[in-house]
C-alpha cells in the first residue's frame, strides 16, 4: 500500500511523497542523528471559528493531546514522556498546526499516539474545563498588555466584518459558553484530508513514512468542511485610535494594505520591507528613531500575509510624551521611501543579508521541517529552497522603486495606540 517511489517528484533537497489516500508529504531523508522531525497543518484555524465563539479552533487544538481512544490526559502524556516524544498542537488565524518529533527507534509509537489524538481526541470535559482556564488566564493578563490591546484593536479595526477581526486566542465570555459539543464540531470539519500538509525530515525511509501517514490521517474525512472565508483589504485609512491604559509607555501600531505572496512583486517588496524596517539594526527605522534619537528600545516593519488579507505592519513602543514624534518620523521614513525608493547601496547590502542568511533556516530537522510546510501551503512549489535565492538575487532597483511607491504612494495608514498617549 506504499506509494510507488517512481512517481515521486524530487529536487536536491525534498521529496514529494503520496499516500494510498492521496496525503502528500513532503521529506528530507537524512540519517544523520536519530531523529524525525514533522510538521504539519490543517488549513482553516480561527478564522472558521463561527461567529459568537471566537477561540474556538484554540481550546480544540488546546486539548487533542489531552487524552486519546482509550488513554486518559494523564496516560495519554505519561506514553509521550516514556519514550521521549515531542506532540504538540496549536491554532493560529488560518490553520492548525501540529509538530511531532521522536527518536527514530520509537517512530512507530510516536505515530500511534499522533493517530489516537487526531482520530479520537477524548475531549474529555474536565481537560476542556482545565485548557479553558489555562487560555482565560492568558486573556487576563494581556487586558494590561498594551501590545496586546493594540494588536486586537488594530486587527477589529482593519478587518471589520471579518473573522479575521476576532482574536484568535477567543473572548473571554464567548471561550466560557463554548460546550464540548462544539469542540467536536469544529475538531470534524476542521480536520479532512483535502486541508491537510506535511513536511517530514530525518532518519526515516519513504515506505515507512507513507505507510505511517496513512495509518495517522488515512481515515479522516476525505474533506473538510471549512466555510467559505472572503478575501479583505485594511479598513479604516487614516484612522488614528487610542486605546486608554494608565501605563507610562504606549504601544504603537499602523498598519496599510499589502502585497500577495504569489505577486511578481512580492519578493522586491520584501527587500524594501527588510530596509524600510525589517533589517532589525540596519533598516531605516530603527536607524532614525532609536540610533540617531533614543525614542525607543525597537521599531518594526513587516509583510503580514494570512490567506484572506495582505498586511503592511509597523510598530514600536515608546513613552507616551514621545509617541507623537516616533509616529511622525516612522511617516515621514515611509513617505521618503515611497518618492525614491531604496538605493543601490541599500539594495546590494540587503541581497547580501537575505541570501547569506537564508541558510540558518534549515540548521536543525525541525527548521526544515517548518519551512517545508510554510512553502507548501504557500503553494511555491517543492523546489522554492533552490530558486529562492536566485530569485532574490535578480530582483532590480526599478522594480524595488516601483514597488515601494505602489505600497506606501498616497496610503494613509490605520493607527492604533494603546496607552497614554501625549499629542495625538
Amino acid at each position: 500500500m506504499n506509494a510507488p517511489l517512481s512517481h515521486a517528484r524530487t529536487t536536491s533537497r525534498a521529496r514529494a511523497l503520496v499516500s494510498p489516500s492521496g496525503i502528500e508529504i513532503w521529506h528530507v531523508e537524512d540519517y544523520t542523528v536519530p531523529l524525525v522531525s514533522m510538521e504539519f497543518a490543517f488549513v482553516g484555524g480561527a478564522a472558521q471559528d463561527p461567529e459568537g465563539m471566537a477561540g474556538l479552533a484554540n481550546l480544540m487544538a488546546g486539548t487533542l493531546d489531552e487524552g486519546a481512544g482509550p488513554h486518559d490526559a494523564s496516560a495519554f502524556q505519561e506514553r509521550l514522556e516514556e519514550k521521549a516524544i515531542e506532540l504538540s498542537f496549536d491554532a493560529g488565524r488560518d490553520r492548525v498546526d501540529g509538530s511531532l518529533r521522536t527518536l527514530s527507534e520509537h517512530v512507530e509509537a510516536a505515530f500511534e499516539l499522533l493517530a489516537l489524538a487526531v482520530n479520537q481526541p477524548r475531549f474529555d470535559q474536565a481537560a476542556i474545563d482545565r485548557v479553558r482556564s489555562q487560555i482565560i488566564s492568558g486573556l487576563r493578563r494581556e487586558e494590561s498588555d498594551p501590545g496586546a490591546r493594540a494588536r486586537d484593536r488594530l486587527n477589529a479595526l482593519a478587518f471589520e466584518g471579518h473573522s479575521y477581526a476576532r482574536p484568535a486566542d477567543g473572548r473571554i465570555p464567548e471561550l466560557q459558553a463554548i460546550t464540548r459539543k462544539d469542540v467536536v464540531a469544529q475538531h470534524q470539519a476542521l480536520f479532512g484530508r483535502d486541508a491537510l500538509h506535511i513536511a517530514v525530515v530525518g532518519a526515516i525511509a519513504p515506505e515507512q513514512l507513507t505507510a505511517l501517514v496513512e495509518k495517522a490521517f488515512g481515515s479522516l474525512p476525505a474533506k473538510a468542511r471549512l466555510a467559505t472565508i472572503a478575501d479583505i483589504g485594511v479598513g479604516h485609512a487614516g484612522h488614528r485610535e487610542i486605546v486608554p491604559l494608565d501605563i507610562p509607555q504606549s504601544t504603537l501600531y499602523l498598519a496599510m494594505p499589502g502585497i500577495a505572496r504569489k505577486d511578481p512583486d512580492f519578493m522586491a517588496a520584501m527587500l524594501v520591507n527588510h530596509i524600510l524596517g525589517g533589517g532589525s539594526f540596519t533598516s531605516r527605522l530603527w536607524m532614525e528613531v532609536r540610533e540617531k534619537r533614543g525614542l525607543a528600545y525597537s521599531v518594526w516593519s513587516s509583510l503580514s500575509n494570512r490567506h484572506h488579507a495582505e498586511t503592511f505592519i509597523a510598530g514600536t513602543a515608546t513613552s507616551n510624551e514621545r509617541v507623537a514624534e516616533s509616529l511622525s518620523i516612522m511617516l515621514a521614513e515611509i513617505a521618503r521611501m515611497a518618492e525614491a525608493g531604496p538605493t543601490e547601496e541599500e539594495m546590494a547590502r540587503t541581497k547580501a543579508f537575505l541570501i547569506g542568511s537564508y541558510a540558518l533556516r534549515f540548521d536543525t530537522s525541525r527548521k526544515i521541517a517548518n519551512q517545508l510546510l510554510e512553502i507548501a501551503i504557500e503553494k511555491l512549489g517543492i523546489d522554492y529552497i533552490d530558486r529562492r535565492n536566485d530569485e532574490v538575487a535578480a530582483v532590480a532597483l526599478p522594480q524595488m522603486q516601483a514597488v515601494a511607491r505602489r505600497l506606501f504612494a498616497g496610503r494613509e495608514p490605520l493607527v492604533v495606540v494603546a496607552g497614554q498617549p501625549k499629542g495625538l
